[in-house]
């Protein structure tokens, strides 16, 4: 039997290559298609041209060049031999390749690929990502252990589970899915997969800042600021910093390399604004804004803004960027301007309560008008770069008490809650009762509402000579001399005393250095500007009114609001470590107080809160006096 080929010459049967196949079946979609390239087959023992075969059905046969053309002479026995064994491993390849063809393309992921070492190739989806769980459960004190890191010369270690730092399963094996490879490479070819690592880059940037501490160096940010009217610029700097973003990213990329620690880079940041931006700034608004003051109009008369005040409202500060944006602060603005405004102004009045046959009384407050201070610091900011026709209109705006009657109905004021006195003596002529009486119509009527903390030296202000107070003897460095206010202290203790009693939470009080026998001994109180205090916080969930009242010779405190305590009462210890007075002699004169010298000594009080026939609790004061010399003016 012979085989044809290219012509009528015939090979014999010894002579024909054999080349057994097994029956395959592909599907049309899988079966791959594999171009064959023209085999060109060297010149025989007799010489002649060489002979091309092009795989493929009704492929030309022709030169070396591979042109067309008419049949040459048959070809010799040898050239036929080679021209069929080339066909026969062209059909060899094209049968492997179909026949592998169902190995290649098994699974979803493509064959050859690993993640950490896990060979994924040929697995579904849900396969990989199970393989891939389980190999990171095996490795997981390994992911869970401090990555060190390093920024410039800081070194430290961050904790994975601090900063969200964890292989992502679900991501890793999709991005292993998206790979397409050719069908050789799927046959052949291996891929090692970076795997997918999340982290929270905020959680991350604050984490470093803990452990690194303070890293390259802050952005010196750009301002104009003023020392009194002069304008002062300064420049700005670039930083170098960590940045969120970009230590992420190296994170992710360096943290499953190896043991040596993540290098994180520091970024340069330059400010917005330039040093050149700043000086021309200075020159075409800060120092105009100083120049002179502006003229303000408005319905109710006018008033000027000095060039102090602008310095002080002028805010040419930059935001985190480095950009500066040129504004006037309205509040900033009416601190400057001070009692200025109140030429133009009314202020309003609050609703107050006061205690009347024994009951107390609301009175409706009123509303004023002000200064519209947020308007005019931005009608004011392009008035500043003019040096004359400095001029701006100024709005009125109503205004409303900050206390209603619907506000004091709410507190729960209805009762009196505690009481107390103190008696002092000189009548009310003398300058001591009269400071008491001062700062006690000062503090009558006040309202402390739920949850607020009042201050005695907060509520008067400084007691000088301006606000009315007057000489009188006070404790300085252990003895007593003539100074302003004295007097103030008596009050104080009976304030202290009557929200002592009512079971409001004490915050602060200091007692005297000596006893006086007017006081209570522990639970009383001094007071001097501004160094001691007197505080207390309505810790009720009602308001408290404070009213005060005095006779020619007592002074006494109320506290009114709904009762919370049955009773509060009173124990005191017996007085321990008792002193007696030393006698000191004293040059005479106006400043030399004579006294009689009191007993130093140590002791306790309990403050017990009653309610529904029990004690609720105790609170314990102690207090040291010291003993007061007998001071001797002269001899």
């Amino acid at each position: 039997m012979s085989v044809s080929q290219y012509g009528e010459n015939t090979v014999r049967a010894d002579e024909q290559p054999t080349v057994q196949m097994a029956a395959v079946t592909v599907p049309a979609e899988e079966r791959p298609t594999i171009p064959i390239a023209a085999v060109t087959w060297p010149l025989d023992q007799a010489g002649g041209a060489p002979v091309t075969v092009v795989a493929g059905p009704g492929a030309p046969t022709g030169s070396g060049s591979g042109a067309a053309g008419p049949p040459t002479a048959p070809p010799s026995r040898h050239r036929r031999r080679r021209a069929l064994l080339a066909g026969g491993v062209a059909a060899v390849v094209l049968a492997a390749a179909g026949g592998t063809a169902g190995y290649a393309y098994a699974g979803e992921v493509p064959r050859g690929t690993t993640v950490l070492g896990v060979d994924l190739g040929g697995k579904s989806r849900a396969e990989a990502a199970r393989l891939l769980r389980t190999d990171l459960e095996r490795r997981a004190a390994t992911l869970a252990a401090p990555v060190p890191v390093r920024v410039g010369d800081r070194t430290g270690e961050i904790s994975p589970a601090a900063v969200g730092l964890a292989v992502d399963v679900e991501a890793t094996v999709a991005a292993a899915l998206d790979h397409n490879p050719g069908p050789v490479s799927l046959l052949f070819g291996s891929r090692s997969l970076t795997p997918v690592v999340t982290v929270d880059a905020e959680r991350l940037d604050a984490e470093l800042r803990r452990v690194l501490g303070r890293t390259g160096q802050p952005m010196t940010l750009p301002a104009v600021t003023f020392s009194g009217t002069t304008p002062k610029p300064v420049y700005p700097k670039a930083s170098k910093d960590i940045r969120a973003d970009t230590s992420a990213e190296a994170l992710r990329e360096g943290w499953l390399r190896g043991s040596q620690p993540v290098v994180l880079p520091l970024v340069e940041t330059q400010p917005v604004t330039t040093a050149e931006e700043v000086d021309r700034l200075v020159a075409e608004l800060a120092r105009p804004a100083v120049s002179a003051p502006v003229s303000v109009t408005t319905e109710r008369g006018n008033f000027a803004i000095p060039p102090a005040a602008i310095a002080k409202s002028l805010v040419l500060t930059a935001d985190k960027t480095g950009r500066i944006d040129p504004r006037v602060d309205g509040k900033k603005l009416r601190a400057a301007l001070g009692d200025q405004l109140d030429e133009v102004e009314i202020k309003p009045k609050d609703a107050s309560m006061s205690i009347q046959d024994g009951r107390p009384k609301m009175a409706a407050g009123a509303g004023g008008q002000q200064v519209d201070t947020a308007a005019l610091g931005r009608d004011l900011l392009p008035v500043l770069r003019r040096t004359d026709g400095r001029e701006v209109k100024g709005q009125l705006k109503a205004v409303q008490p900050e206390v209603s009657t619907e506000d004091l109905a709410k507190m729960g004021i209805k009762e009196r809650v505690s009481t107390f006195t103190t008696r002092f003596t000189g009548g009310l002529g003398s300058a001591r009762s009269q400071n008491i009486v001062t700062i006690a119509r000062e503090v009558d009527g006040t309202l402390v509402r739920a949850g607020k903390t009042f201050s005695l030296n907060g509520h008067t202000g400084e007691r000088g000579y301006a606000q009315g107070y007057r000489d009188a003897p006070v404790i300085l460095d252990g003895k007593l001399v003539p100074g302003v206010g004295g007097g103030t202290s008596q009050f104080t203790t009976t304030l202290f005393n009557a929200t002592y009693y009512a079971g409001l939470e004490d915050v602060e009080h200091k007692p005297h250095s000596y006893w006086f026998d007017r006081y209570p001994p522990v639970i009383e109180s001094t007071i001097f500007w501004p160094d001691l205090d007197f505080k207390f916080r309505n810790d009720t969930p009602h308001g408290v009114l404070i009213d005060t009242s005095y006779t020619s010779n007592s002074i006494t405190v109320s506290i009114w609001s709904t009762k919370v305590y049955d009773r509060v009462t009173t124990e005191w210890s017996p007085r321990r470590n008792i002193t007696s007075p030393r006698v000191i002699h004293l040059d005479p004169g106006p400043s030399c107080i004579p006294t009689n010298g009191i007993n130093g000594f140590t002791q306790d009080a309990w403050r017990i809160f009653h309610k529904d026939g029990k004690v609720l609790k105790r609170e314990k004061f102690t207090w040291k006096y010291s003993a007061e010399p007998r001071y001797v003016c002269g001899g």
